[in-house]
């Protein structure tokens, strides 16, 4: 729970947090111009010259920027407004040429919505909590240009590559309480918006990005002053910079300190939060209507286009409602009701990119249950990804080779630990079957009875002592000379088999 993470005046006082998310729309060109995005690309390599603001250039709305926008705000159970408007929001920074930016101050394209979002908590993170936070608005903007500092050098160099990259500023109203909720939102908005392909929400490209606004007060008094921690580029970093800032707040108010509405940033090497400037108001900016650009129009309907508009060239919002995918909720519950498979493990196959497209393939091709085959996916299959830091798309092994493991393991030809066994084996050598793998090392399971008779009379006759102890009713010493078969016929025995053998042999 939250509360657990806030240890010395949680009796006194709660943290209270909201979020901006600044989402880097996935689309071949800019907001405004007709320049290339792509991810290190050399520097200053995709800049038009409205990118660089030179005198008399014009900016040109993107259609597929608004198409993404009108879809992350259905998915998000927005209100679409019919019409928006652009503002330009001042400020003075070496990486935006214009000295100001483009963005949708007073009426966004879309307000109103929910994100629901669920987190775990119980001593075993296995107890899934569901919650949900307003969305306030979701507004078009540009993205700015990178500033690098080199201290070595005492300079600055500016790459405008990203100036002018269309963003989705998110914006959601403070009703979280610490970073284990924040940071549960921002993960299943990036899920969201991957899943829309809208934004492929990579925070370590800086496609995702997230300011968080932080305050603490005691429960029913007025809202506390919020500091905002900027630019806040993982999901771990935003929970860790969001827990220590509401400890921070609750310590300086504890000895008689006053909390200043400033902006500041995460250190991620110690774990703190350090003072950037004061925040900037509403007057800093000096928002003004944007003279450059009209209204923005978007249409409920093709019937609702105006007549002599070409419905192919403006925004249909029924057209894309028709191209909203399943969203990771629905995929949830639709895999809990169709496979049987707990909440939990559900959260892991759709959180993991490509493993629930995996998990359905192997459940598709083998005769085994789907709660054995998560068993399979999740220990086996993510345990060896994770080791070597892989995406499942790099996984050796194929849904197809898995599934012929396991149906092999399920009809009795391997048994269960054998079959793990091959399972690494089949890692190490992706080029081998299932088949060859198990020929070679001699794997099959022994279900010759008299064969199976003559292994366990070996290991009672070696293990005397441990027979005179079973003959006394010290039934559990029965384990030890199973193991010793096991080892013996490296796992290619029916432990049932073997019990029945070795029960009726020390009777």
């Amino acid at each position: 729970m939250c509360s657990g993470k806030i240890y010395i005046y949680t009796l006194y006082m709660v943290g209270v947090v909201g979020l901006e998310v600044h989402a880097q729309i996935q689309s071949t060109s800019k907001l405004f111009s007709g320049s290339h995005v792509r991810f290190l690309a050399p520097p200053n390599s995709l800049v038009s010259h409205f990118d660089a603001s030179l005198p008399g250039t014009l900016p040109v709305l993107n259609r597929r920027c608004v198409e993404a926008a009108v879809l992350t705000g259905l998915a998000l159970n927005c209100t679409i407004n019919r019409k928006s408007l652009f503002d330009r929001k001042h400020y003075f920074y070496a990486d935006m040429p214009a000295g100001y930016q483009i963005t949708q101050q007073r009426v966004p394209i879309a307000v109103n919505g929910m994100l629901v979002y669920s987190h775990f908590e119980g001593r075993r993170r296995n107890q899934v909590v569901t919650k949900s936070v307003k969305i306030k608005q979701i507004q078009l903007e540009q993205d700015s240009g990178k500033s690098l500092h080199d201290d070595e050098q005492s300079q600055t160099l500016i790459d405008l590559n990203r100036a002018g990259v269309g963003l989705m500023e998110l914006v959601m109203e403070p009703e979280m309480c610490c970073g284990e909720e924040a940071a549960a939102a921002v993960r299943e908005l990036q899920l969201i918006l991957q899943a829309l392909g809208t934004c492929q929400a990579n925070m370590a490209e800086g496609q995702l990005r997230v300011d968080a606004n932080v305050s603490v007060h005691r429960p029913g008094e007025p809202l506390g002053v919020r500091t905002e921690v900027k630019n806040i580029n993982s999901v771990r970093h935003l929970a860790k910079a969001i827990d220590y800032e509401i400890q921070r707040q609750m310590e300086v108010l504890q000895s008689a300190g006053k909390v200043l509405n400033e902006t500041r940033a995460f250190d991620s090497k110690s774990g703190n939060t350090i003072p950037m400037r004061d925040k900037e108001g509403l007057q800093d900016y000096r928002f003004m209507p944007e003279p450059n650009l009209p209204p923005l129009f978007v249409y409920e309907s093709k019937a609702s286009v105006p007549a002599g508009v070409d419905p192919a060239q403006v925004v249909v919002i029924d057209r894309l409602s028709a191209q909203l995918p399943e969203l990771p909720s629905v995929k949830r519950t639709r895999l809990v009701e169709t496979y049987g498979i707990l909440q939990e493990h559900s959260f892991t196959l759709v959180n993991e990119d490509g493993l629930m497209d995996y998990f359905e393939n192997v459940v598709q091709t083998t005769k085994a249950e789907p709660r054995k085959v998560i068993g399979w996916v999740i220990k086996e299959l993510m345990g060896n990804l994770n080791s070597q830091n892989l995406k499942v798309s790099q996984s050796p092994i194929s849904p197809c080779a898995l599934a012929e493991l396991i149906n092999l393991a399920e009809s009795g030809h391997i048994s269960s630990s054998t079959a793990k066994q091959v399972f690494q084996e089949m890692w190490k050598a992706p080029e081998k079957t299932v088949g060859q793998i198990v020929k070679e090392q001699d794997l099959w399971m022994i279900n010759d009875k008299e064969e199976l008779q003559k292994i366990c009379r070996r290991i009672v006759d070696s293990h005397p002592e441990e027979v005179q102890i079973i003959r006394r009713g010290n039934k559990k010493v029965l384990n030890k000379l199973m193991g010793e078969v096991q080892r013996e016929t490296k796992g290619r025995t029916d432990p049932v088999q073997v019990r029945a053998i070795l029960e009726k042999m020390v009777s």
